[in-house]
């Protein structure tokens, strides 16, 4: 029996994220532009982002007014409830600046520090993926599960690459020394729908360097929901050093090679 109360934030944020992800679907401007830059240049926000986070605070807000934020484009503060919403508007931003569809809105909610619900609407795929802790994961009303166990060499693994160009250098040295050991390499541009393709079985493993709390919170609980192991470097959870998703039996192989060529440094 799952908690009520996480329950009834997982409600809030399947209708938080169906409001954003309309939003951003039909009211995307022909002419979007960039409206700022982050890390780098090429790490952009779009006047879409910011529009679409200020719609799911504002609705959290009405309906939880005590409860704390983090946002990928600056909504923060602390809240006195003991549930704090972990929020990216839009995961993907280039490949939505593009038109591209591969783009999702994500939202988490953490009581106490631990992720109890989590969402990831990706409206171009009409899918909507959500778990709450100990009450498993879905794709609308179907039930997810990783895939069955497989070797590394027969494993289809998905990643992503930072915007720094240091970083995203050494990532490409890094997956040059992995394609071999592999079925293949994919990288889609969304680490939340990358996270719930392992959950779906779309992918057998996911890993990254450099993911925000955003990226992954909502993601990471949906995948951990289906069946799979998620983790970080050797003993520690996912972190921005690296964060990793796979089958139990494909978790520990991919960790290893992943120590071997130093997937978390530069």
């Amino acid at each position: 029996m799952t908690d009520p109360l996480h329950r009834e934030l997982l409600g809030l944020a399947l209708e938080a994220a169906r409001r954003a992800g309309e939003l951003l679907r039909d009211g995307r401007p022909a002419d979007l532009a960039v409206a700022a830059t982050k890390t780098s240049p090429i790490d952009v926000v779009t006047e879409m982002d910011i529009a679409a986070e200020k719609l799911i605070t504002g609705y959290l807000s009405e309906h939880r007014p005590h409860d704390g934020f983090l946002g990928e484009e600056g909504a923060s503060s602390e809240g006195t409830s003991g549930i704090r919403w972990v929020i990216d508007p839009l995961d993907g931003t280039v490949n939505y600046l593009y038109g591209l569809p591969t783009w999702a809105v994500s939202i988490a909610a953490e009581q106490d520090g631990e992720r109890v619900a989590g969402v990831v609407a990706a409206p171009m795929r009409g899918e909507t993926y959500h778990a709450v802790l100990g009450g498993g994961a879905f794709e609308g009303d179907r039930p997810l599960r990783c895939r069955p166990p497989a070797p590394l060499s027969q494993s289809l693994v998905g990643t992503g690459f930072a915007y720094v160009q240091s970083v995203r250098a050494h990532q490409a040295e890094v997956a040059q020394q992995l394609i071999p050991r592999f079925r293949d390499i994919r990288r889609g541009g969304s680490a939340a729908i990358d996270l719930c393709d392992v959950a779906a079985g779309r992918l057998d493993a996911y890993y990254e360097r450099g993911l925000n709390p955003w990226d992954l919170a909502a993601g990471d609980l949906i995948a951990r929901e289906a069946g799979a192991l998620t983790g970080g470097r050797p003993g520690t959870p996912p972190s921005r050093e690296l964060a990793i998703a796979a089958s139990p039996e494909l978790f520990g192989p991919l960790q290893s090679l992943l120590e071997e060529y130093g997937a978390w440094h530069d």
